[in-house]
């Protein structure tokens, strides 16, 4: 990935249902990144235009009534990604293990910042 701070929007594939959006950094191997309820730490290779990496989330904060997080159990939760980039926009896919269970996602990435 290039250096960036991103807009990051996730959707459950392999039936299932479920969305969610937050913000992710990208910086020289390093990924940090979060949303409403979870916060996302993690670290990423590059090889041409394509990447990978793990990313570890955590709840920051209890979920309201209904309210849902995609991979947010009150246990960290493991995510093996990759995925491919340009310049300004990238597309993601990674499976988590959730519990006894395995959620294959896949994610735009749109740049809002360039960082140094």
């Amino acid at each position: 990935m290039k250096n960036g701070f991103y807009s990051i929007h996730v959707t459950l594939l392999d039936g299932r249902v479920g969305k969610g959006s937050g913000v992710i950094l990208f910086r020289d191997g390093q990924i940090l990144g979060g949303d409403a309820y979870l916060y996302y730490t993690g670290s990423y290779t590059v090889k041409g235009d394509a990447f990978k990496g793990e990313v570890l989330v955590q709840r920051h904060t209890t979920p309201r009534d209904t309210d849902n997080p995609l991979f947010g159990g009150p246990a960290p939760v493991g995510i093996g990604v990759s995925g491919t980039f340009t310049d300004s926009r990238g597309t993601m896919s990674g499976t988590a293990l959730v519990g006894k269970a395995s959620l294959i996602f896949g994610a735009t990435l749109h740049k809002l910042a360039d960082i140094n």
